[in-house]
């Protein structure tokens, strides 16, 4: 008698994504990214071609690295990461085109952005509302025409976890993009696999103005 072959049962949810991003890494280094992001994220840079990533949270510099890695691959620019400590992977502190801050994004000199024609800023922070609003109210001023600053993590509110972070990035996202007419959130990042399947809901900002 002729067997049929069954398909193999697939089972994946939110939950199950958010415990593997841990896991993730780059060039054997924590990047702590949701996989969709961290496809996403290549296809930005090639679009934006920034001549500066700021990226405001470090960990252990593995985005960092991707992102550094990324700009080689265009020919040009470098990443400044900003965190309160320095968990920096020995790799990636080997990168020529990366520099280090560690005194927090609001020690960050503004002044230091001034040669750069193409800014983008990504904030992978603590996520709690008020930091989130902070980074968004100094940093955005910076963002080039047509390119984005990106707030990373508001997947926490549907993972009902908001409560930790005193509402989170939606919050603050919400109240920015009501004061500042000059940034839309991106259709085109943001519901790239589905409606908000990223864990940046509403999270890519884009310059429009």
């Amino acid at each position: 008698m002729l067997k049929i072959n069954r398909l193999p049962k697939v089972k994946f949810n939110l939950q199950s994504i958010y415990e593997a991003h841990y896991k993730v890494t780059y060039r054997g280094i924590s990047i702590l990214h949701n996989p969709f992001d961290y496809l996403l994220y290549q296809m930005l840079i090639f679009d934006v071609k920034p001549d500066l990533i700021i990226e405001i949270g470090s960990y252990n510099g593995g985005s960092a690295l991707y992102f550094s890695d990324l700009l080689d691959l265009i020919g040009k620019g470098e990443v400044h990461t900003i965190d309160i400590k320095d968990n920096i992977a020995p790799l990636v502190k080997q990168k020529k085109n990366i520099k280090f801050f560690f005194n927090g994004y609001e020690n960050y000199d503004l002044s230091l952005t001034k040669e750069f024609n193409k800014i983008l800023v990504i904030d992978d922070g603590s996520h709690k509302y008020e930091d989130v609003k902070n980074v968004l109210m100094k940093f955005a001023p910076i963002v080039s025409i047509s390119s984005y600053i990106v707030i990373e993590d508001g997947i926490i509110s549907h993972l009902k976890l908001s409560k930790h972070y005193n509402e989170g990035p939606l919050k603050a996202i919400d109240e920015f993009l009501k004061e500042n007419k000059g940034f839309i959130i991106d259709a085109k990042y943001c519901n790239f696999f589905g409606q908000n399947a990223t864990f940046n809901v509403n999270g890519y900002l884009k310059r429009i103005s």
